[in-house]
């Protein structure tokens, strides 16, 4: 509570001084009908506030005390803690008091005096109004019921019926829970059958996640700051090379490489184009508005089947921007968007003699709830052998756009327009492992298919299938890109080192988050953190880390690999899911900074689903997903390879 009761502190202080200020100078002028009322409501206010910065004065002191892993030297801060809440009833009183007496048409002070008060009343409900909201967004309905939760791979006897209704009630109530927030969360948006599906799926699978830990965001975000730190200081030490597939200058691999390299950077406009205006405005924030506002005033193309909503052709107008294609290029565009069905459209790409299929990545709330759907079923396809666990919600969208293909006969409309050219299905983002599951269910009726995945998401198929495609399919990952490691197992084992990694530090949370904070905007040597207590026993501790002590109590898979430091031996919580076909991974060489720019150089190399088997912690890790910076690193190595041929 350190870092809130900070924030409470440096406002208070000074709204207790400017009403301390204006009760002294107009003392003497209370002396008006009404007045009294609100002499004596300035000089209770002037004391309650008093009395709540004495509390959070000592609610700061009090948070600092001990490690995120011995709350014990913080044992007297409930009494503090529940002290702070009684004094927000007299403090609602006389909010309500305030308004009464300064609305009261028999008051007829000073006209200073009384706006002054009115400004003093209306600071004291905002404050109440927002710590209200406050509370609603942090407050746990499950409290202490989360001490007899049980996570479902968890064998444990339970001594009773009633025990074993207990153990219901709690799951349905998290589950409940989660259902509320999302809800709450997706509340702009038209919900019907599908929507509460995805609600009631996506919840139990926080549920099942967040279940065995009680950590609060607060040090969930000192976790991460410890772990980035530990991470920096081991890129820096000598280690051996990555396990990644590297190869000689002479290699005909590497000459494969270069064609990769070239195409991708060729599709990657389709994949960003899908985006619509949004992403062409985002590159183009002075000039977009006035190009699109003189093509779009036209009439829409009569040659090509537009669905959906595209007010003022914004959408087409950037597509067609990004592409460099003309109207009678489009077969099919389709912008409309629902959870599971995500817009795409289907053009010729004349250059590389091609029918491009390109599907739009995560771009509204409808996207994300496919996203967040991240349950596995069975692909079952016929005459291929590979079948295998597939991420639900994105094979539901790839399922969408496979039937509005082939049952609307879009892409004999293409084939027939053009039949020798090639089929080319690209995405990114959530585009990218539906064009992936896409270009499977396709394969078996066009064989020479390719697909280009950017940044696809990492939990997408298992290992039979991700062999099966890296005939067809090339997946591009940018950096430390968190999407491309984005997994059920692999956020187990991030809440396994955050769990670990703050259970075992020493320093105080305030220290970690202020010395962070600092490491990750100005940058320097990571801190020399203590990652371990020195001799730490349960006897040195007052009291356990709570999640620590849920984690023992329930024996979940996260504790396991706190106590036998490997998970190997145990069955796994979830599938593993890999990334598609074959991995060009793109990374950062270095950059030469100047004063006014930053030129940065990239090296692309071949690697392998193994390192992307765990989430890096990076100021990166988000803008290595972008699709700007996806094609910003495409285009440097063009460049850079061009660059090479010509001398």
């Amino acid at each position: 509570f350190s870092l809130p009761a900070v924030t409470s502190l440096l406002s208070l202080p000074c709204r207790w001084v400017g009403i301390l200020v204006l009760y002294t100078v107009h003392k003497g002028q209370f002396s008006c009908p009404g007045g009294g009322l609100l002499h004596s409501y300035l000089l209770v206010l002037i004391l309650l506030l008093a009395a709540i910065i004495c509390v959070l004065s000592a609610l700061v002191y009090i948070s600092m005390q001990g490690t995120i892993s011995n709350p014990g030297p913080r044992k007297s801060l409930p009494k503090v803690l529940y002290t702070r809440l009684l004094l927000y009833v007299p403090e609602f009183i006389w909010a309500v008091l305030g308004a009464v007496w300064v609305s009261d048409s028999s008051v007829h002070c000073e006209k200073t005096v009384t706006n002054a008060i009115i400004w003093t009343v209306v600071a004291s409900w905002v404050i109440i109004i927002f710590t209200v909201i406050g509370v609603l967004i942090v407050f746990d309905p499950l409290g202490g019921k989360k001490t007899f939760y049980l996570t479902d791979g968890v064998g444990r006897n339970l001594e009773s019926s009633q025990s074993g209704q207990l153990l219901y009630n709690v799951k349905s109530t998290a589950t409940r829970v989660w259902e509320q927030r999302i809800r709450l969360l997706c509340c702009c948006i038209v919900q019907d059958d599908d929507h509460r599906v995805a609600f009631t799926s996506i919840a139990e699978l926080f549920r099942s996640y967040f279940s065995d830990t009680d950590l609060v965001p607060s040090d969930i975000a000192a976790g991460l700051i410890l772990l980035h730190q530990e991470q920096d200081k081991m890129e820096s030490c000598p280690k051996d090379p990555e396990e990644v597939l590297c190869h000689s200058p002479s290699s005909p691999v590497v000459d494969d490489l270069d064609v990769e390299l070239e195409n991708a950077t060729h599709y990657m406009l389709f994949a960003a184009a899908a985006y619509g205006w949004p992403y062409y405005i985002y590159t183009n924030p002075f000039t977009a508005l006035c190009k699109l506002k003189g093509d779009c005033c036209g009439n829409r193309p009569t040659d090509s089947d537009i669905t959906g909503s595209d007010r003022h052709n914004f959408h087409f107008g950037s597509i067609l921007k990004i592409t460099g294609l003309q109207y009678r290029d489009f077969i099919h565009i389709s912008f409309h968007n629902k959870i599971y069905e995500i817009p795409f459209f289907v053009a010729l790409d004349h250059k590389k003699e091609a029918i491009v299929v390109a599907v739009r990545g995560t771009l509204s709330f409808e996207d994300i709830l496919t996203d967040l759907s991240a349950d596995c079923e069975d692909l079952t396809l016929e005459d291929v052998l590979e079948n295998g666990f597939v991420h639900k919600g994105i094979t539901q969208a790839a399922t969408y756009i496979y039937r509005k293909l082939i049952n609307d006969g879009i892409l004999n409309q293409a084939f027939t327009i053009a039949p020798e050219y090639k089929l080319v299905i690209v995405g990114h983002s959530l585009g990218g492992g539906t064009a992936s599951i896409l270009a499977i269910m396709l394969r078996n009726s066009f064989p020479t298919l390719k697909c280009y995945a950017f940044s696809p998401p990492g939990g997408l198929l298992s290992k039979s299938l991700a062999d099966y495609t890296k005939h067809f399919i090339i997946s591009v990952i940018v950096g430390k890109d968190l999407v491309a490691r984005l997994s059920l197992p692999n956020m187990e084992d991030l809440k396994r080192r955050i769990v670990r990694i703050v259970a075992n530090c020493n320093r105080p949370k305030y220290q970690i988050l202020l010395r962070g904070c600092w490491y990750e905007v100005f940058g320097g040597d990571p801190d020399d953190f203590p990652t371990e207590l020195d001799g730490r026993s349960q006897d040195a501790l007052s009291q356990p880390l709570l999640a620590e002590e849920s984690l023992m109590v329930h024996r979940s898979p996260s504790y396991s690999a706190l106590e036998d430091e490997s998970h190997l031996h145990s069955p796994p919580q979830y599938p593993h899911l890999y990334l598609p076909g074959k991995i060009i991974h793109i990374v950062e060489e270095s950059s030469s900074r100047r004063l006014c720019s930053s030129d940065i150089k990239y090296t692309a190399r071949w690697s392998n689903e193994t390192v992307f088997s765990s989430i890096l912690i990076s100021p990166k890790m988000i803008t290595d997903h972008m699709p700007d910076v996806v094609l910003k690193a495409l285009n440097s190595l063009s460049q850079e390879q061009g660059g090479c041929l010509s001398c």
